[in-house]
């Protein structure tokens, strides 16, 4: 194979990663795909290729996770099955307000990220741990960090802002947003549609274990559910989204918990698995006959509605709705109860088309146009490498 260009995607429990063929021209071509999967006793790596037939299986232990010889593993791997590593993409989650377009890889550009902890400590030392592992072991291969929050950048006050005093939106305590990688792709997708799609108001719902909306109108976002940090706006598999500030005033001044406490339990104690008592995992809930399932999944659908309505009031009305994310690509019960609370702006669903995940799922008679649309964050990873060596260095918002 060509040169190639090798991209990290790192989650909570597990790390995809993706190989793309380049060339001096043109888009990066998919060569395969694999999961380092840490959410089990004894992690497991899977590759395969692009018809899904598996390249590469192999069971670790927990000491290799831990020590990284996982990713050594990945890349002893990728290296025997092309040409040369050109580079080694990143999903970065936080890239507070300095970090607003992909940036090579530096130990200085690691301790600045690593300082942004606070602001994702579910996910932005998730990120940073395969960066400083194959820096370890392959000191010579550029890397490259593409940054979540680097999507919604634009976005200006009165959204941006906190209705704290000013001196805090001095140190850069402001609405952030994530997911971007995905929103940019979408965005992608819809302009090479058609420009009319691009333009138009859109509200993404990108629904996963992490989920947020964000509206967006000529590829720019103009608001987002998230905020400083990824917690905030819809109901998530473990975390709460939007709560009222004087519950946690209430956790720890009148039950005595303490700031990790809290943390723990805002992050991986609360959601859909908070409030069923069952799991947070989607498909887990859907199949079962437990009323907390229902009341689990009523609230998410709720609580996206809603937040549907907010971003609609952004964008100063509402034209399409996407869904994209694992449970908003597969999950068509999720999709069809989401939408039936959304009647009221015009918006009808073709339940068969729902049913089957099709690209369009809106009724012809519908106000509304409502797609499915698969994101790829890997992808726009992978673009960014191959241009971000050309790029001027990101300019720095000031601040955090």
């Amino acid at each position: 194979m060509s040169d190639a260009i090798l991209v990290f995607n790192a989650g909570s429990s597990s790390i995809k990663f993706a190989l793309f063929k380049t060339s001096d021209q043109g888009e990066p071509q998919l060569s395969c795909r694999g999961l380092l999967d840490e959410d089990q006793a004894d992690p497991r790596l899977v590759v395969t290729d692009t018809s899904g037939h598996v390249l590469l299986e192999r069971q670790s232990t927990q000491s290799d996770a831990v020590e990284g010889r996982l990713f050594g593993d990945v890349v002893d791997w990728v290296e025997s099955q092309c040409k040369a590593l050109a580079g080694i993409g990143h999903r970065v989650v936080h890239g507070g307000r300095k970090f607003v377009a992909p940036v090579r890889i530096s130990q200085q550009v690691i301790a600045e990220l690593d300082q942004l902890t606070p602001l994702a400590p579910l996910h932005q030392p998730r990120c940073l741990n395969p960066i400083r592992k194959i820096n370890s072991l392959r000191p010579n291969i550029p890397q490259f960090a593409c940054f979540d929050t680097a999507f919604h950048c634009v976005i200006e006050p009165p959204v941006s802002r906190f209705a704290l005093p000013r001196r805090f939106e001095e140190l850069g305590i402001r609405r952030y947003g994530f997911h971007g990688l995905s929103y940019e792709y979408i965005a992608d997708r819809l302009a090479a549609l058609s420009p009319a799609l691009a333009a138009s108001r859109t509200v993404v719902a990108h629904l996963g274990n992490g989920a947020s909306l964000c509206a967006m109108r000529n590829g720019r976002s103009i608001d987002t559910t998230m905020g400083l940090t990824a917690l905030d706006g819809i109901v998530m598999g473990t975390r709460c989204g939007a709560l009222d500030p004087g519950v946690l005033l209430y956790l720890q001044q009148a039950l005595h918990m303490s700031a990790a406490d809290v943390e723990r339990l805002l992050y991986r104690e609360s959601g859909l698995l908070g409030v069923s008592g069952i799991s947070h995992d989607v498909r887990t809930l859907l199949a079962s006959d437990d009323p907390r399932a229902a009341e689990a999944l009523d609230l998410l659908a709720f609580s996206v509605s809603r937040h549907v309505a907010a971003m609609t009031n952004s964008l100063g009305g509402l034209d399409r709705l996407v869904f994209t994310g694992g449970i908003g690509e597969h999950a068509g019960a999720v999709r069809a109860a989401i939408c039936a609370r959304l009647r009221w702006l015009g918006l009808e669903l073709d339940s068969k088309a729902n049913d089957l995940s099709k690209s369009r799922i809106s009724a012809k008679e519908s106000r509304i146009d409502v797609r499915v649309i698969a994101t790829d964050e890997e992808i726009m990873i992978a673009r960014h490498c191959l241009t971000a060596a050309h790029r001027r260095p990101c300019q720095a918002w000031g601040g955090l």
